[in-house]
């Protein structure tokens, strides 16, 4: 199995590329503000390192948070739009081995289906003015 792993929770951007459990490759980046112009381009490369195509990723494991809610925003709607193009399983998940324990999900079929984002604090709504 060949899955892709997204990590944009802060200004330090990270991608990597897995067959299984082995890693094979991984692009970290300072995106800071150019996260939206920057992670197609830096997906591309990475899979154009491991001579693999989009085609070729059979699951995506995203960061959920917490973090950054722009950063995770993009982050994970980018892994919701290629894994709803794609077909394939989507799974988030938390904490220091977040990836691998992605990938033990997306091993043992797991699919959330919708990547969801989980921020360190509740929403500050403002309400509207009549």
């Amino acid at each position: 199995m060949t899955v892709l792993s997204v990590k944009t929770d802060n200004p330090k951007a990270e991608l990597g590329l897995y067959v299984d459990s082995k890693q094979i490759g991984k692009i970290e980046w300072q995106a800071h503000r150019q996260l939206a112009e920057t992670i197609h381009k830096k997906i591309g490369e990475l899979l154009q390192g491991a001579d693999k195509q989009l085609s070729d990723i059979d699951g995506i494991v995203c960061f959920k948070g917490p973090g950054s809610f722009t950063g995770l925003r993009i982050g994970l709607s980018v892994a919701n739009a290629l894994a709803y193009s794609l077909k394939i399983p989507v799974v988030c998940a938390m904490g220091e081995n977040w990836a691998q324990s992605g990938i033990n999900g997306l091993l043992l079929g797991k699919n959330n289906h919708v990547a969801l984002p989980e921020y360190d604090r509740p929403a500050i709504i403002t309400m509207p003015s009549k």
